[in-house]
């Protein structure tokens, strides 16, 4: 199965500490692993776009839909046996201690 990890900043988080951010060793490990597919960091909300087609008319807004508070700045994407092992590896994400590291299925195609 694959998983979407969603990197988000979360104000409720514990302070960043650029010497505790081991994202680079999260990386190599997970990718070891073979379960890490694929992820990177996004660009901020300013340099988004969000499309929308109403009654035909194709309509572009800048940035997100949602105002929050928590922004997602990045995205991994996973292929585990499990939801439990997904979720086991995004908890060691360093982002779950900083912000928030939600963990979505992805609908197979049928």
């Amino acid at each position: 199965m694959e998983f979407l990890l969603l990197i988000c900043n979360d104000p409720t988080g514990e302070e960043y500490s650029p010497a505790e951010d081991n994202i680079a060793d999260w990386v190599d490990e997970v990718s070891a692993s073979g379960a890490r597919l694929t992820g990177n960091r996004l660009h901020p909300q300013d340099r988004a776009k969000s499309v929308r087609r109403r009654r035909g008319k194709v309509l572009v807004t800048d940035g997100p839909f949602a105002d929050t508070k928590e922004r997602i700045g990045g995205f991994d994407l996973l292929e585990c046996d499990s939801l439990d092992e997904a979720v086991e590896i995004a908890s060691k994400h360093p982002m779950a201690r900083f912000g928030c590291v939600e963990v979505r299925p992805i609908w197979p195609f049928e």
